[in-house]
């Protein structure tokens, strides 16, 4: 479906233009979403900055998300998955500060020592290589939306149709390339997924970003 990143894009930038879509900044969900972002920006000729959000594994299962938690420590929780497992709230607690902190060294590490952008009033386009299941994605969408933007679109070269239905509640707008019933992992769906190294991530938030061949 995507040669690599760079072509998802170029395919979700053709998608955007074909709808009308403007934004006042591109914001990417590192590190995946990064030449993604890039390309989108570059084609809306906006700036590219990045939101970073981390999951909140369940007990022994910490690839079972129980919620997420952004850099600035917005957090979305599945209430009705902790209650089933009975996850106790400290836990619950500890497990948010802990990738609070994770998520907001990301964004430390990618961004240096430039300032955060003001959002205040903004339309902010969120962007990434494909969502599965959306619970950083949801974090990630909550935390723009309290920095003050007007309007946030979610937009996604994939992701699975019950997942893109519940962005719908969050997001002022989701807009997707491909919706797949069958749905396994985003990397399914494209013939390169190599992971984007912290060197590749830096480089694609300057004016300049490299891209995938």
């Amino acid at each position: 479906m995507f040669q690599n990143r760079t072509d998802a894009g170029r395919q979700l930038a053709d998608v955007l233009d074909d709808r009308d879509t403007e934004a006042d900044i591109v914001v990417a969900i590192p590190r995946g979403g990064l030449p993604v972002g890039r390309v989108v920006a570059d084609s809306l000729r906006v700036p590219l900055d990045i939101v970073a959000a981390r999951k909140l594994g369940a007990p022994h299962h910490p690839e079972l998300a129980v919620g997420a938690v952004g850099a600035d420590g917005t957090v979305w929780l599945n209430e009705p998955l902790i209650a089933e497992l009975g996850v106790e709230d400290a836990y619950v607690r500890d497990e948010i500060e802990a990738q609070r902190r994770v998520a907001a060294e990301k964004i430390e590490r990618y961004r240096g020592d430039r300032s955060p952008p003001d959002y205040e009033g903004k339309a902010v386009l969120i962007v990434d290589d494909g969502v599965a299941t959306g619970a950083t994605t949801i974090a990630c969408i909550r935390q723009i939306k309290d920095a003050g933007a007007e309007r946030v679109v979610l937009a996604v070269p994939v992701a699975p149709p019950d997942t893109v239905e519940q962005l719908q509640t969050e997001a002022d707008e989701v807009i997707c390339v491909e919706s797949p019933p069958h749905f396994g992992a985003v990397g399914q769906f494209y013939e390169s997924f190599e992971q984007v190294s912290d060197e590749q991530a830096k480089r694609y938030l300057t004016s300049d970003g490299g891209s995938e061949r």
